[in-house]
């Protein structure tokens, strides 16, 4: 079973591995659209191999450049958010894949469900601030909602065939990023080029940053709660630094089912879009003589404040999700630039939590509202 795919993000590390999956099955997937924000050579070169019927920029500059370039094409350029909106429900395409970082996601979700599609989920906002709209939104079109991360792909996996109420608890791994077994006073000296080392997975600076903090744990926390309908008391985070169980699931009978892979994000992505399928893939295999052992440890959420105040949010429901993610994409910019210290971040999601009035059931203008909230009183 082929697909018609709509790629929003092309150009980020998870747009590039898929068209990588796709490169792999010419006959099977079929790239309708391609969204991006604004490096336009690089979306020209994805035109020009891919010949997409749609592209979208959502800078409204880069969209005029990207026309100049690629009028030989014959292909309109659409832009902006009505560029996401029209793009993601075109009549050619079957599914979404949804690998933009940040809120910017949200409004392209609904519409693409609205119009049937289904959802390969890569952007973490989406589930965090709107899951409460998303999964009862997904059910009522019928439409499936693939995860798409390495961690939700290996539930997913691990629940398949398997009783969803004999579910007790989620075991969600996290390699502990570069700063592992750091301690608070040695984490305040850590500058952005220490952050990006990660020890096992290529991902762009924003997603490194939030892996070495914990705060990318707690936003999945929050994603597996919707995601697999399970409550924050059964979701427990297991520091795994090799990287190979990717998260396993605990039944009722004591039984753990796990997925184990090398940390390769083609096999997720290419497993959302032939789901349930499996087609072979010529990647390293994973060899458990070479390996020799895995381990694995309880997270330190005194030192790595990120989990315990994403647990906190979740819990605290209703807009406090979205105001954390909105803090931490501020605190992370700013550390990148110099202009605060690492544990900064922590204070600053800290500060905008206490500050914030809760909304309960949030609409999409709400979330918004939260958010934009949220960078006025940081900024």
């Amino acid at each position: 079973m082929g697909r018609n795919i709509v790629l929003l993000g092309s150009t980020g590390s998870i747009g590039t591995q898929t068209l990588d999956v796709v490169r792999n099955n010419p006959d099977e997937i079929k790239v309708i659209g391609l969204a991006a924000n604004r490096r336009v050579i690089d979306v020209e070169k994805q035109v020009r191999e891919f010949k997409p019927k749609y592209v979208c920029m959502y800078d409204e500059e880069a969209a005029r450049d990207l026309q100049v370039k690629i009028q030989d094409t014959g292909i309109k350029v659409l832009s902006g958010m009505e560029g996401l909106l029209e793009i993601v429900s075109v009549p050619e395409a079957d599914t979404v894949l949804t690998a933009v970082v940040g809120m910017i996601g949200i409004q392209p979700t609904i519409r693409a469900i609205e119009s049937g599609k289904d959802i390969a989920l890569a952007n973490k906002e989406t589930l965090v601030c709107a899951g409460h709209i998303i999964m009862p939104l997904a059910a009522q079109k019928n439409v499936k909602i693939l995860p798409v991360d390495s961690e939700h792909s290996a539930i997913f996996q691990s629940l398949n065939g398997e009783p969803r109420d004999k579910v007790e608890k989620i075991l969600l791994t996290a390699s502990g990023g570069p700063f592992r077994g750091r301690k608070r006073d040695e984490l305040a000296a850590m500058t952005a080029a220490d952050a990006l080392k990660h020890p096992n997975w290529d991902m762009g600076p924003k997603v490194t940053i939030d892996s070495s903090s914990l705060v990318n744990k707690g936003l999945e926390v929050m994603e597996a709660r919707w995601l697999f309908d399970v409550s924050l008391d059964n979701i427990q985070v297991v520091v795994h630094p090799q990287s190979i169980v990717h998260s396993a699931v605990q039944y009722v009978d004591g039984a753990v089912i796990a997925q184990l892979g090398v940390p390769d994000m083609k096999l997720p992505i290419q497993y959302a879009l032939f789901y349930p399928d499996r087609r072979p893939m010529a990647e390293k295999r994973l060899d458990l003589f070479e390996l020799g052992s895995l381990t694995f440890e309880k997270p330190d959420i005194e030192t790595f404040r990120g989990l315990k105040l994403a647990f906190d949010a979740a819990y605290a429901g209703g807009s406090m999700p979205t105001v954390f993610n909105a803090a931490n994409e501020m605190a992370v910019k700013a550390f990148l630039k110099g202009d605060i210290k690492y544990l900064e971040i922590y204070d600053m999601i800290e500060r905008a939590m206490e500050h914030h009035k809760r909304i309960e059931n949030p609409d999409v203008a709400a979330i918004l509202a939260a958010e934009k909230e949220t960078y006025e009183y940081l900024g």
